[in-house]
């Protein structure tokens, strides 16, 4: 029997049944054509998670007043009729395989999509940004406001007609309802401004109007932001106070939290637990127990969700990032196969930063293929063919794992005595542990391979490539610290007493790094690596930490919530950054840098140098010679090819099936060359 029972528990919301707990939420994509309908890859999506089991499939975000309500470079519309066929189609799909779905109508105020508005100061409550650094939008007028309360009606309508199960409103998140709806957006003073119920109107006037479209038999979802989790924002109180004056016509409540400045409590950062979020849904079903309530918040383990389900906090998991990662997550937890969940780590790079930061396509570090997820498995090969993997991080996990699955016999090395890689490594910092949730994932897919031989404890040799004779080679070595020729500083490593330390020795053994209480640290390199060590003291109680950057700010190439995060724990700490500094000479007991022409001395108590990463590829000139020589194909991936973030080796990984497929095609071509030889030999004879 299954320990998940309270996961499959069916729950109707008037005319809707849901077959078990899990509801996908609306989370742009970028995948949209750019007259916003339906790509063939974008239903292709959604459809790998409607068929990997989940209940209730939220359609992202959709505009329904196009140009000045949109948002995202690619987003879908349903501002007139002509985009319903489309959204049929879509329905069509996820209904065959027993999901319901939503779509979530949005109106994007100050948030809309600058270039799409040609020149048009976007519209909001107020003169509010809906972001630091955004545009200045335009307060709308009473007469605009009613005229945006009938589009979402006939949004609204429209979702019906198209063949959706129920309708979501979103009020939170910094889009027009929740600019309005926040006292900090919203200055405005007249019956749209000043008091809470002022606030409310709009949003009462739109649930209203949706409620008289869609009819009474209709479910209707409200997304809204419950804490703003900023100084002078709506409280957890605040918000359910507001609740009273437009939940009545509202059957599903979706507690969701933050706002533009506070994203990272929104698209959770790595370190937030499983289901954190849960306390909020708890207190508006607490005031609303009739209302179906939602929760969602870093839920990645069957065992929280349930715990959630069975103590009454929520009635449905939304489980945005974790789908996107594993879209078979109800039906593996349904077949007992936890322990092959590809779990989200909550990184946030290539769904977030990918989508709102760098108007990219969404991708995801754990999931090299968001469209087609497992179709590759259908494809074996048809030759046998021999793979050697060197390195047992990540990427050449993945390398070996999709290369097995497919049929190819793959041997893998590894000199440690453990799998991950730096990944591995990384997750030793608290805050990062979730990173292994990744790694545990990709090992126990590789115990299910009979085909997939993996040493540990072994640098691979030229004499064991030799013996195993591989049709293909991928060197997936790692990277390592990068340490420039800087006045003292090797000097200092090799010093038995030393108080200067890499990366690696903290990660090497972080019992010698457990002192906090009245240490000052000083962290040179203001990257990913040295904002982790900053992180690490500074939460945990060090007397002071400084940071030490070269270029004009730190986290300069972080992901979007990570750097969010980040800049949190700087301001809350009181971290002491030193920016467009450069490091001249490493003492005993302090660096000296330069900063403006000016010398200025750090004194410390433990100083790290967290100067980046380089490319290790300790054998390349050999494997490419033995390649060469032996009609071997050699692939140098991940960050032995280019130190980079987990994301770009597992995808170069997953990319090994574009070699086995040319390898495959030219054997078959050899043999067809081959039979029409003989072929042509017999008839001569």
């Amino acid at each position: 029997m299954n320990n998940y029972q309270a996961i499959f528990e069916p729950l109707t919301v008037k005319r809707m049944t849901l077959k078990n707990r899990v509801v996908m939420p609306p989370m742009g994509t970028n995948f949209a054509n750019m007259d916003g309908t339906f790509s063939m890859q974008h239903v292709s999506y959604y459809e790998q998670r409607a068929k990997g089991g989940t209940g209730l499939i939220t359609l992202e975000n959709v505009c329904i007043d196009y140009p000045m309500g949109t948002n995202g470079a690619r987003q879908l519309r349903m501002d007139n009729d002509q985009y319903i066929s489309g959204l049929w189609h879509f329905n069509e799909k996820m209904h065959a395989y027993g999901a319901c779905t939503s779509v979530q109508i949005n109106h994007a105020g100050a948030s809309a999509y600058g270039l799409r508005l040609e020149g048009e100061q976007p519209v909001s409550a107020s003169n509010i940004p809906s972001k630091k650094g955004n545009p200045i939008p335009r307060p709308l007028t009473e007469e605009e406001i009613y005229g945006i309360v009938d589009r979402y009606a006939d949004g609204a309508l429209r979702a019906q007609r198209a063949g959706f199960d129920c309708v979501e409103i979103h009020a939170g998140h910094s889009y027009l309802l929740s600019q309005f709806l926040s006292p900090l957006y919203n200055k405005r003073t007249d019956k749209f401004g000043g008091s809470p119920e002022n606030r409310a109107r709009f949003t009462k006037l739109v649930v209203e109007a949706v409620r008289k479209a869609v009819g009474p038999f209709f479910p209707i979802s409200l997304r809204f932001s419950a804490d703003e989790l900023l100084e002078g924002g709506n409280t957890l109180e605040d918000t359910i106070d507001i609740l009273n004056y437009f939940a009545d016509e509202v059957d599903i409540l979706n507690v969701s939290a933050a706002l533009n400045d506070s994203l990272q409590y929104q698209i959770d950062k790595m370190n937030l637990e499983d289901g954190w979020r849960a306390y909020m849904s708890k207190a508006v079903k607490e005031r609303f127990p009739d209302k179906i309530t939602v929760t969602s918040g870093n839920i990645r383990s069957p065992k929280r969700a349930t715990e959630i389900l069975e103590a009454g906090d929520a009635d449905l998991l939304a489980m945005g990032r974790g789908l996107i990662a594993e879209p078979n997550w109800v039906n593996k937890v349904a077949n007992g196969q936890e322990d092959l969940l590809r779990k989200c780590i909550s990184c946030n790079i290539g769904c977030a930063d990918h989508r709102i930061a760098k108007a990219r396509p969404m991708r995801c570090t754990v999931n090299p293929d968001l469209h087609y997820e497992d179709d590759y498995k259908m494809k074996p090969i048809l030759h046998p063919t021999k793979m050697v993997v060197i390195g047992g991080g990540t990427t050449g996990l993945e390398a070996a794992a999709t290369a097995a699955e497919v049929g190819v016999s793959v041997e893998l090395f590894e000199q440690k005595g453990y799998l991950g890689g730096l990944g591995h490594e990384i997750a030793r910092f608290p805050d990062k542990k979730r990173i292994d949730d990744f790694i545990t994932y990709e090992i126990n897919r590789c115990k299910e391979l009979d085909n997939l031989a993996i040493h540990l404890n072994h640098a691979a040799s030229l004499a064991d490539i030799e013996a195993i004779g591989p049709d293909i080679i991928v060197n997936a070595t790692g990277a390592k610290p990068l340490l420039p020729p800087i006045n003292g500083l090797k000097e200092q490593l090799d010093n038995p007493n030393r108080k200067i330390f890499s990366i690696f020795d903290i990660l090497d053994d972080m019992s010698k790094f457990q002192e906090f209480e009245g240490k000052e640290v000083v962290v040179i390199g203001g990257g990913a690596v040295g904002l982790d060590v900053v992180e690490y003291y500074a939460e945990r109680g060090a007397k002071k930490v400084s940071i030490v950057e070269m270029q004009g700010e730190i986290g300069k190439d972080l992901d979007l919530i990570t750097k969010l995060a980040m800049m949190e724990i700087v301001g809350k700490f009181g971290v002491e950054v030193h920016v467009e500094t450069k490091l001249t000479e490493v003492r005993e007991n302090s660096f000296l840098v330069e900063k403006d022409g000016e010398m200025l001395e750090l004194p410390f108590d433990l100083g790290f140098v967290c100067l980046g990463m380089r490319a290790e590829a300790p054998m390349i000139r050999e494997l490419d010679q033995y390649a060469r020589s032996n009609g071997a194909v050699l692939l140098n991936m991940g960050d032995s090819k280019v130190a980079r973030r987990i994301m770009e080796g597992t995808r170069e990984a997953r990319d090994i099936l574009k070699t086995i497929e040319v390898l495959e095609n030219t054997r078959t071509q050899k043999a067809l060359f081959e039979q029409t030889k003989s072929l042509q030999a017999t008839q001569t004879i």
